[in-house]
């Protein structure tokens, strides 16, 4: 079975993650767990973001509008999905007296936020001139 559909398990039955190594310094694992809920927290941010430029942009192209928030919302799905993903990644390879695993994903959810503000900035901006 893959990494990944070992970990997908996981997810739903957290308490298998007790079978492998050693219980980590309860410290470690309450980090793991504030690092999960910040990136859910930045979840809830993206698709309330989402939702607002849906809702309170209405001047703005359909498209355009429509565009931004399904980026937003589809990057808080993602940024959801991955936080259970990488807090179980991170509780195994506590466990095994592994690195912590590394991840590309940070870097991508930044410059997609980046983008998206870009191209908002430049809407409302192109909007107060039209």
């Amino acid at each position: 079975m893959s990494d990944f559909a070992r970990d997908l398990r996981l997810w739903f039955a957290p308490r298998r993650i007790r079978q492998e190594g050693e219980t980590p310094d309860y410290r470690f694992s309450l980090a793991n767990e504030r690092t999960f809920l910040a990136w859910v927290r930045t979840a809830l941010a993206l698709v309330g973001g989402g939702f607002a430029v849906d809702q309170f942009l209405p001047d703005l192209r359909w498209v355009a509008r429509v565009s931004l928030a399904l980026a937003l919302l589809a990057a808080g799905a993602l940024c959801a999905l991955r936080a259970v993903n990488h807090w179980v990644r991170c509780e195994r390879a506590m466990r095994r007296g592994e690195d912590l695993p590394v991840s590309r994903f940070p870097a991508l959810l930044s410059l997609a936020v980046g983008l998206i503000a870009t191209i908002m900035v430049l809407a409302v901006l192109l909007r107060r001139h039209a």
